[in-house]
């Protein structure tokens, strides 16, 4: 891993001096953004459903630069925060990777590897600054991650971002208390409602009551930010009718029920078909990527 540099706030991070408990120092491994890119914080539970990773992927990779007009490509699209924690916060940082975006780990540790929270994630440190990103952090490299850093380092992430995105919290975590700080920092609070009947999104929901952004997906972010989506998602929209127009009358059967993630035993009680046709039209679509499984789940994939 690259070696850990002390860096200049003010010129890195401006936006940190805004905060009124603003960081004295910071520690930085790997390479910084250009203070030009849009700083987006992704926080989210630990105990997360198969719906919050889905939305966390899905959303992200909605903001990659492919997803921006060419007069924002100039901004350098958006940079993905998050704290390296197991849950949500990992998955951001992969789906960013993913998606070719930049993405900077803050952790509730110092840098050095022997003390870099938490040891599994260690492998995705290593990537995350491979790919041109960057781990920080304001304590000192050989610091030992305690209760009180955490809440500590989310000041941190809410103050360095332009808004923040929460995809699952339960009624008393700390993904409500960087929501809490972006919000006293001015930033934006993007929210994705979950089910109510949840206990992860029960947070969520006391967010959105309380007048957080609902979002649904990344051009909810891009157009509230002015970054105008390009005609990507109007092309797929049309990809998809072409598709749906050479599909067999018993795959638009299936489409029409896949508006939602369904078990395959849903869709057997729902068609009106002999159950090996079902199975043999799912396979076919499968085969042609028209469809997906997962989770137990059977998604459209186009």
């Amino acid at each position: 891993m690259d070696e850990i540099k002390t860096i200049n706030i003010e010129k890195c991070f401006p936006q940190l001096l805004e905060i009124p408990d603003a960081p004295k120092k910071l520690y930085a491994r790997g390479t910084l953004p250009n203070t030009d890119a849009i700083f987006l914080t992704v926080v989210g539970s630990r105990k997360y459903t198969s719906y919050g990773k889905d939305v966390c992927e899905k959303i992200i990779s909605e903001l990659s630069i492919s997803n921006l007009s060419t007069s924002d490509v100039s901004r350098l699209g958006i940079v993905i925060i998050s704290g390296l924690a197991l849950g949500i916060d990992a998955i951001a940082h992969r789906a960013a990777l993913k998606s070719g975006l930049k993405t900077i780990a803050i952790p509730g540790s110092g840098l050095n590897s022997s003390v870099l929270y938490p040891a599994s994630n260690h492998g995705l440190a290593n990537k995350i600054v491979s790919a041109g990103g960057a781990l920080l952090s304001e304590f000192e490299p050989d610091f030992r991650a305690t209760p009180y850093s955490f809440p500590q380092r989310n000041r941190i992430m809410a103050g360095m971002s332009r808004g923040i995105l929460v995809i699952e919290a339960g009624e008393r975590s700390g993904t409500l208390i960087t929501a809490r700080l972006a919000t006293e920092y001015n930033r934006d609070v993007f929210v994705v409602p979950g089910s109510i009947f949840s206990p992860q999104s029960r947070g969520s929901h006391q967010l959105l009551k309380l007048g957080a952004i609902p979002v649904t997906c990344g051009a909810d972010i891009l157009e509230h930010w002015g970054l105008t989506p390009d005609d990507n998602n109007n092309n797929n929209d049309n990809k998809r009718k072409a598709i749906l127009r050479e599909c067999s009358d018993e795959e638009k059967q299936i489409f029409e029920l896949l508006h939602e993630p369904t078990t395959k035993e849903e869709l057997m009680q729902k068609l009106d078909m002999p159950t090996h046709n079902v199975n043999i039209t799912l396979s076919v679509m499968e085969i042609k990527g028209l469809i997906v499984e997962t989770h137990g789940e059977m998604r459209i994939n186009v």
